[in-house]
């Protein structure tokens, strides 16, 4: 990522193809790509933090070393008792964090029939923290990602 897009530069003078030379492409979350011409973005219905994968990515390293964790929710402004836009009250019941690392990867075959499973190689092997916050909603637990939070009402 660079200057808000992805692209590769040609003018490092190495002959390389940029600074995504030899990086497995990735889809990074709430960032869209390049649209055509004529295009805009359908932000009708979510107001997306700028950046929020990175804010998720820091609230991960942080909580886990965090000497108040509830403070550290307070700061952050996750709520405790919000409601959700169905008009359904929710209550925190915990953070969870977790580490998940993709060693593999499946395709589906011509006629969709079987599914393909391939290794993958060291290079493209991806390791990220996950995020959730597990809510009561009054029948039973219901984990939201941080953007789904994010639009709980207070």
């Amino acid at each position: 990522m660079h200057g808000g897009h992805d692209h590769d530069h040609h003018h490092h003078g190495n002959g390389a193809s940029g600074h995504n030379h030899g990086v497995p492409p990735r889809a990074a979350q709430w960032q869209t790509p390049h649209l055509p011409g004529g295009h805009a973005h359908d932000d009708s219905h979510h107001h997306h933090e700028p950046d929020l994968d990175l804010v998720e990515k820091a609230f991960v390293a942080s909580f886990s070393t965090a000497s108040d964790p509830t403070s550290f929710l307070r700061v952050a402004r996750i709520p405790f008792e919000a409601t959700e836009a169905s008009g359904r009250r929710l209550v925190l019941l915990r953070v969870e964090t977790d580490g998940v690392t993709d060693v593999g990867s499946i395709t589906p075959q011509l006629g969709g029939g079987a599914m393909r499973y391939d290794p993958l190689p060291a290079r493209m092997v991806s390791q990220r923290r996950r995020l959730r916050f597990v809510y009561f909603d009054g029948a039973s637990p219901r984990a939201l990602s941080l953007a789904e939070v994010r639009e709980l009402e207070v």
